[in-house]
């Protein structure tokens, strides 16, 4: 049985401290409106058929954004000075697409090619790309950057995250129900243009949304220059 039923958070910002603790943070403003507005026209040109697709990065206008975000003051203090872009990840709900997603924590990085190092295992392909879960200690290095172009609110399919599940390490299955009970699940609303910035071992879902509008999300993920083991980033800004 959970201890406690979802609660709504907006956060006007956090310190890198409470980032670090509870492993997220909704950043109200990281796009100007129009600047967002026009990165809804691009993404309609990219003409998106499915409910995501994860390979956007070189797309000149997502590889400029990835470069800006580096630099907003309001992500300065969230993101190391020294990461880089390596994957940008669409997410489109409207009407005719509306999708769920469970609890879960990202564990899978883009590389270039497919090695043997004893500590990385799930090797996969994804849209022509080759993906493996590395150690803890490289997935403890990365910030995920969820850039909103359109409002997301409790009607919108908002992500639900369980702070400070990102401090468990890798999660089995049978643990991550059991751990959402244990903490208190927070249920993120977004503005439009604002962001949610967060790890990616947090544990994680999506509902589908109530309302028959868009929820379109650029998932940027950012991460040290160099990987260990000999591994290397498929792509990176």
């Amino acid at each position: 049985m959970r201890r406690s039923k979802t609660r709504t958070l907006y956060g006007k910002g956090m310190s890198v401290q409470l980032f670090d603790q509870t492993g997220f943070s909704v950043v109200p403003s990281v796009l100007e409106q129009a600047e967002c507005d026009h990165l809804l026209s691009l993404v309609a040109e990219a003409g998106c058929t499915a409910a995501g697709t994860r390979n956007i990065l070189r797309l000149p206008w997502c590889k400029e954004l990835a470069l800006a975000l580096k630099v907003r003051g309001s992500l300065a203090n969230l993101l190391s000075p020294n990461s880089v872009a390596v994957q940008c990840t669409l997410f489109e709900k409207s009407p005719e697409k509306n999708w769920l997603v469970t609890l879960h924590q990202d564990l899978s990085i883009p590389v270039l090619e497919k090695i043997s190092p004893p500590d990385c295992s799930g090797w996969s392909e994804k849209e022509g790309v080759i993906y493996t879960q590395p150690p803890i200690a490289v997935l403890e290095q990365l910030v995920a950057v969820r850039v909103h172009l359109d409002k997301c609110g409790p009607e919108n399919g908002p992500l639900r995250v369980v702070p400070e599940s990102h401090r468990l390490g890798r999660l089995a299955d049978s643990d991550i129900a059991k751990e959402r009970n244990r903490l208190v699940e927070i249920e993120c609303h977004v503005p439009k243009a604002g962001a949610l910035v967060m790890r990616p071992l947090l544990l994680h879902a999506s509902s589908k949304a109530r309302s028959p509008t868009f929820r379109r999300v650029l998932h940027f993920l950012f991460g040290p220059p160099m990987l260990p083991f000999g591994l290397r980033w498929n792509y990176a800004v």
